[in-house]
């Protein structure tokens, strides 16, 4: 009896501390500020939540890709009705907003521009509306194919000059957010790569699954960019929500090909007998136009304390004991 009696005293006094833990944790949510977060099932969105977790209450909104993650809650909503839209700012009343959601492929764009102008210009801007209303300081992602590649690097202030729907669509959505809402961050982002096991697409992810396959990697020898690690972009996504203003370059410190990225990737993979093949842009046709140079000048992101890791040294982190199977014999 008295066992029985001192094993529901030690039971209690670990519900209780178990209760206390809850409460505590539910105070300390409840005292962050929130943060919306749309595209939260994309590339960029997901890492955004990931780390952005542990500093604010995030609300990660998703469409049709449902997604689980510890800490952040999971809002379903069209972002292309303006209705859930506002919907959503009246109910999850952020202090702050990242909209990451995007159709951001160049030839969906191209065949698509009336469905991709929905997310990529409408929304945007319904939503710049509704967080100019409440106050809420409110980033938006847009990308280096705003210009058309003739005068890189490019800089904050250089004119826009899009070949492509995507690049309109984005180059639109800009100079309606900053009429709406003056005081919008507008991040142009290059690039990214990420994990290649990670859930959602990426360039590494691409690139290694040819690879894996023993198919030609047939990758642009006259198409540069300034590529970034998508932890890297998220802090300065979080560097530009506290300290930008109006337009932010935040491209990688290196210019280089898609040609030599894929041949540091394979280099650092250790598959020397790996099937790179180089081509020019003009021999893939594609639905969009790609320019040739879009390298982005990030100096005024660097002056506000982004540091972006150097590629090769990101890349070997990434790709650090990585199994890579033996490719089949062709």
């Amino acid at each position: 009896m008295n066992q029985t009696i001192a094993k529901w005293a030690v039971n209690g006094k670990r519900l209780w501390r178990r209760a206390v833990f809850i409460l505590v944790g539910n105070v300390v949510q409840e005292k962050r500020k929130r943060l919306l977060v749309t595209g939260a099932s994309g590339f960029l969105g997901w890492h955004a939540c990931f780390f952005g977790r542990d500093s604010w209450r995030v609300f990660g909104v998703v469409h049709d890709h449902r997604i689980e993650m510890e800490g952040v809650c999971v809002v379903r909503a069209d972002l292309t009705r303006p209705t859930q839209v506002k919907r959503l700012v009246q109910e999850t009343a952020p202090d702050a907003v990242l909209h990451l959601a995007a159709a951001s492929q160049p030839n969906l764009c191209q065949l698509e521009p009336e469905k991709t102008r929905r997310i990529n210009v409408d929304a945007s801007l319904t939503l710049a509306g509704l967080a100019s209303e409440g106050s809420i300081p409110y980033v938006f992602t847009s990308s280096d194919l705003v210009f058309d590649g003739r005068k890189a690097p490019y800089r904050e202030e250089d004119p826009v000059s899009p070949v492509s729907a995507y690049g309109e669509q984005k180059a639109q959505a800009e100079v309606g957010i900053l009429d709406c809402h003056p005081d919008a961050i507008i991040c142009r982002m290059p690039l990214l790569f990420g994990d290649p096991r990670s859930t959602s697409q990426n360039i590494l992810q691409s690139m290694i699954g040819k690879l894996k396959e023993g198919g030609e990697l047939r990758l642009f020898t006259d198409e540069y960019r300034t590529p970034l690690s998508v932890r890297d972009a998220v802090r300065g996504l979080f560097l530009a929500l506290e300290k930008a203003r109006g337009l932010l370059h935040l491209g990688g410190r290196e210019r280089i090909s898609r040609y030599d990225f894929g041949r540091l990737v394979v280099e650092i993979l250790g598959q020397g007998d790996a099937r790179l093949v180089p081509c020019l842009q003009k021999d893939v046709p594609m639905a969009a136009a790609r320019p040739p140079d879009v390298s982005l000048d990030s100096s005024r992101a660097f002056a506000l304390g982004f540091t972006p890791r150097v590629l090769r040294n990101e890349l070997k982190h990434l790709l650090e004991g990585y199994s890579f199977p033996s490719q089949r014999k062709r």
